[in-house]
């Protein structure tokens, strides 16, 4: 199902609303950094092997200044098993985080989970990022799932960009660019997000007049290896809806079944 840190195009959601974050396998790390609508800003590393990260004497812990952000998003993440951040605004935030506020952080990087608010106001944070064996288990604290809809998108238009090239007359697959799927395309399937949901970029159907990509509700899932082997069996059942690109508009549509 992996290997040398590639997954299938694939993409596996899970949203808990009340708790604010994500669980997702098949979207990297590049991916979410290129397409989260704003710039992401200075991020404190809780789990990394990232090389050139500043150093932080109040929390003991590194730090990736907005500047040199292209580093790290460059970096083979997935190499590192554990990849997990928080962002931050500003370093005098960091400096001002409590002994209770820092083992949040640690215990956010050690179990995956939060114990209190994983928002903090001495930081601006807008995201927690957790991920192990990165784009294969993922889990993303949103504090404006907007962000993640955006982000979501533009993902899933450029892995099908990536695999429904056209063939040009010598044969060769070129690269066949999409627009961004728009955020309200993927709002309309937030309830079936919220159940445990695949969007199979690899199962997309292409005819002349449209691109159907197939959804299949799964449920929920901590072990991505149980999510892709009941995947396998899932595709052979009708979908339960489409992410159709009509060719001649060049739009999206959402099909909710």
């Amino acid at each position: 199902m992996k290997s040398n840190g590639q997954v299938h195009n694939l993409i596996y959601v899970h949203k808990n609303v009340e708790q604010q974050f994500v669980m997702s396998y098949g979207i990297g790390f590049k991916e979410f950094a290129h397409y989260v609508p704003e710039p992401l800003q200075n991020m404190l590393l809780i789990k990394h092997q990232f090389d050139y990260g500043a150093f932080n004497m109040h929390t003991n812990l590194e730090y990736v200044e907005e500047y040199e952000l292209k580093k790290i998003v460059e970096d083979n993440v997935y190499g590192y098993g554990d990849f997990c951040w928080i962002d931050f605004q500003e370093e005098v935030g960091v400096n001002e985080l409590n002994g209770q506020e820092i083992a949040e952080l640690l215990y956010l990087g050690h179990l995956k989970q939060h114990l209190c608010s994983p928002f903090y106001s001495k930081l601006n944070n807008r995201f927690v990022y957790l991920s192990h064996d990165d784009g294969w288990f993922n889990k993303i604290y949103y504090r404006d799932f907007n962000d993640f809809y955006h982000m979501l998108g533009s993902t899933v238009s450029s892995k099908l960009s990536a695999v429904k090239g056209e063939k040009t007359l010598l044969g060769i697959k070129k690269r066949k660019e999409y627009p961004p799927i728009p955020k309200d395309v993927i709002y309309s399937f937030r309830e079936k997000m919220k159940e445990g949901m695949v969007i199979a970029v690899e199962q997309a159907i292409q005819s002349r007049g449209k691109i159907e990509i197939p959804i299949w509700v799964i449920g929920d899932y901590f072990n991505m290896d149980e999510m892709y082997e009941d995947y396998v069996q899932m595709k052979k059942m009708p979908a339960n809806g489409l992410i159709v690109y009509d060719r001649k508009s060049k739009e999206w549509n959402a099909i909710v079944k």
